[in-house]
């Protein structure tokens, strides 16, 4: 019987031993870690089935705005479900924040873009990713642990939710939200954000029952999920916050600048058969180039070096033309010249050489090496002075600012007491880089001992006053002529369109050694219509008489031959935008007895001018 038996044992020893590795610690622990993972299952679905604690809700609903701020950003809600908070007092059992429905884990850095849709996988592959990693990675005991919110996860449909009820994301600039992609943390982080200042927003003003306390119960869930990622955020935006300060306080690096300015013009010139040869008032096409390269070393200062062009020839008149009988050269190219007319022989030139900056708040100097004139230091008070985009003739602002004699070379200040009030003061040079004493015989070189033009300007109403004005005081020696000039110039605008404007200006003129005495007057009024039919462009009214000698008196005695009659200025343009770089602009002037001689026949002047920028 003893031999049977023993028989038997060695034949049933395998099957035992199998059995005793099937129930071994390892496999035992398994199973329990199974049965966990099914009874945590469980557990969730029957606390998202639990009706929240109503008198938890209660308070939540009732909290306070500085209560509810809690929820914010700034102040993340604890992790621990056994806490309290004073806005929602929601208990989270510890079942939900272990569940397989909770969201990735915080990646080392974030997603450059939102994963795509999970793939799908075979059964096959699971068992074989299982026993490949078995060995080398830890457990996933959450959802949590993962780097993406999936759109089937509670805590993207709770925020989906929570974003159509609010509102508090716009989406993306096609209307669309996008709401079936997954997401990485951080950016379920910024939207849940956004929902949290929302909610926040409406219970500070006062709108608590909109908030319903389901939301209220899903803010708090979603804030404790995203607590790390949320504080993340926050340290993200504290600090880029910094470097944008940072940047703004030292933003400025020493740049030059180009910025061009091209002109075409379309001329010609009708009328005065006693002042020209007919073959001498053919329709011209001219142009101008200037080449600004404005450098800048602070962010508030200027230098400025323009290279010229221009193959502006202006009209002339005929040896023996006028009956005068013949008009001053220079007041007949006064009369009769563009405002952007420039001859440069061929050459390109360096016409103008400017640096200003600022002393303080208030106060800006100017140094004017070449070119300068007055109403490059002080305004002109008007919108008709710019070459450019302005008037057709000089005779778009009051003549007072071209006394300024010969290369424009001094110095100049101005200063505001106001935003209203501005003091301005210069002093420019004929030939202030000559150190000859006698360049012409006339004239003398140096910055005392030449021509030269003093002037100070009290402007009032600058800024957005719809009325602007100025007094102009201009001492300038010039061939031996000593001249003091005072003007007077305003823009008074209407409304966002319509503006008038004007001016009016007197000349004293003494000759040195007290042979002669003159006076000059020169005035016109102006009206300026803004987006006329489209959006940027200038219709434009000038209506005056330009500077005019009506006093006379020679060793003494009086003469009246010059005198008595006056030059009328009469123009008309329009500034036409085809693009934002591209203005075209028609004009038309009509001058009636040129010269200031009623016996001169009358002139018209048309022009097409397009101006180009870049």
């Amino acid at each position: 019987m003893l031999p049977k038996i023993i028989w038997n044992s060695l034949l049933i020893a395998p099957a035992a031993l199998s059995a005793a590795l099937l129930v071994s610690p390892s496999a035992i622990a398994a199973d329990a870690q199974v049965a966990d993972m099914v009874e945590a299952s469980v557990a969730d679905l029957s606390v998202e089935t639990t009706e929240v604690q109503t008198d938890a809700v209660a308070e939540a609903i009732q909290a306070t705005p500085a209560e509810v701020a809690a929820l914010s950003l700034d102040a993340p809600a604890a992790t621990d479900a056994t806490s309290t908070d004073a806005t929602a007092a929601i208990e989270v059992p510890a079942a939900v924040t272990a569940a397989p429905a909770e969201i990735a884990q915080v990646p080392a850095a974030p997603m450059a873009a939102p994963a795509t849709t999970a793939p799908e996988v075979s059964i096959d592959q699971i068992m074989q990713y299982g026993n490949e990693g078995a060995a080398t990675q830890d457990q996933v005991t959450s959802i949590s642990q993962l780097s993406d919110v999936q759109p089937t996860d509670w805590a993207f449909q709770a925020l989906q939710s929570l974003v159509e009820r609010y509102g508090c994301i716009a989406g993306y600039p096609d209307g669309t939200y996008r709401g079936q992609r997954a997401t990485t943390r951080f950016e379920f982080a910024a939207g849940l954000n956004a929902c949290l200042d929302r909610v926040n927003e409406l219970i500070q003003a006062g709108l608590q029952d909109v908030v319903t306390q389901e939301d209220l119960a899903a803010l708090q869930r979603l804030q404790e999920e995203f607590a790390a990622e949320l504080a993340t955020l926050r340290g993200r935006v504290d600090a880029l916050e910094a470097r944008t300060a940072e940047l703004e306080a030292n933003q400025f690096s020493t740049t030059t600048v180009l910025r061009g300015r091209t002109i075409f013009s379309l001329n010609d010139i009708f009328g005065g058969e006693d002042l020209f040869n007919e073959d001498d008032t053919n329709t011209v096409f001219q142009s101008r180039v200037r080449l600004n390269f404005d450098t800048s070393f602070t962010g508030e200062d200027r230098l400025r070096a323009r290279l010229q062009w221009g193959n502006f020839n202006g009209f002339a008149q005929r040896a023996d033309a006028g009956a005068n009988p013949v008009i001053n050269d220079a007041l007949f190219a006064s009369q009769t010249s563009l405002s952007y007319g420039t001859d440069t022989d061929g050459n390109v030139r360096l016409s103008r050489l400017e640096y200003y900056f600022p002393v303080g708040d208030a106060t800006t100097i100017y140094i004017e090496a070449l070119g300068a004139s007055i109403s490059d230091i002080v305004s002109s008070i008007s919108s008709f002075d710019d070459p450019e985009q302005g008037s057709i003739s000089y005779f778009g602002y009051n003549p007072i600012y071209d006394i300024a004699p010969g290369r424009g070379i001094g110095a100049g200040a101005t200063f505001d007491f106001s935003d209203n009030l501005q003091l301005g003061f210069g002093y420019l040079t004929g030939a202030g880089d000559e150190p000859s004493e006698d360049l012409d015989g006339d004239t003398s070189g140096g910055l005392f001992s030449g021509d030269y033009a003093a002037f100070g300007q009290l402007t009032f109403g600058l800024g957005d006053s719809p009325l602007t004005a100025a007094l102009t005081y201009v001492n300038s020696y010039r061939d031996n002529l000593i001249l003091n000039a005072y003007g007077v110039s305003a823009q008074f605008a209407i409304n966002d369109a319509f503006f008038v404007g004007g001016w009016a200006s007197y000349y004293d003129v003494d000759e040195l050694d007290g042979a002669g005495d003159a006076t000059f007057w020169t005035y016109a009024g102006t009206l300026g219509v803004a987006d006329l039919g489209v959006e940027g462009s200038l219709l434009g009214l000038i209506v005056g008489v330009p500077p005019r000698q009506t006093f006379l008196e020679v060793q003494g005695d009086r003469v009246t031959a010059g005198t008595e009659d006056a030059a009328l200025h009469a123009e008309l343009f329009y500034r036409l935008p085809l693009t934002d770089n591209i203005t075209i602009t028609p004009g038309i002037i009509w001058l009636q007895d040129p010269g200031n001689n009623n016996d001169n026949d009358d002139l018209v002047i048309g022009a097409l001018r397009t101006s180009f920028s870049f």
